[in-house]
């Protein structure tokens, strides 16, 4: 019969792995939609959020399309940052991933409005957010 006791040092290991692994970034994945919908959530937000404010928001802003940008004032991404090198301090791929673009979007409307519905009733109103 063969032995299945671990040591210490393997105990101590795969506990450090786990440690290691709760520390890193959330990783988001799939179409853009997707992307933000499991952000929202993961903000605590209802799909409400998403499906009656977030969705619209950023169909009227961009058409979800994460390399859009306004020719006349420059703001560029899914969330229309201007300028779009703000979105940098969420990571250095901004121009070209659409999540990079959607987690700066996200805290901006957090920041700013609250929530995505408080951000669409205010683009409802003056025509921008």
């Amino acid at each position: 019969m063969q032995s299945t006791q671990a040591s210490g040092s393997d105990i101590e290991e795969e506990e450090e792995e786990e440690e290691e692994e709760a520390d890193e970034e959330p990783v988001f994945s799939g179409d853009p939609k997707g992307i933000a919908r499991q952000m929202v959530a993961a903000e605590g937000w209802g799909a409400d959020q998403f499906d009656s404010c977030l969705e619209p928001l950023w169909e009227k802003e961009s058409n979800w399309n994460y390399q859009a940008q306004n020719p006349s004032s420059g703001a560029y991404g899914i969330p229309q940052s201007l300028p779009g090198d703000k979105m940098a301090s969420h990571g250095s791929d901004w121009r070209t991933n659409p999540a990079t673009q959607i987690s700066w979007g996200l805290s901006y409307i957090k920041d700013r409005y609250g929530t995505p519905c408080d951000a669409w009733a205010h683009s409802q109103s003056v025509g921008w957010y």
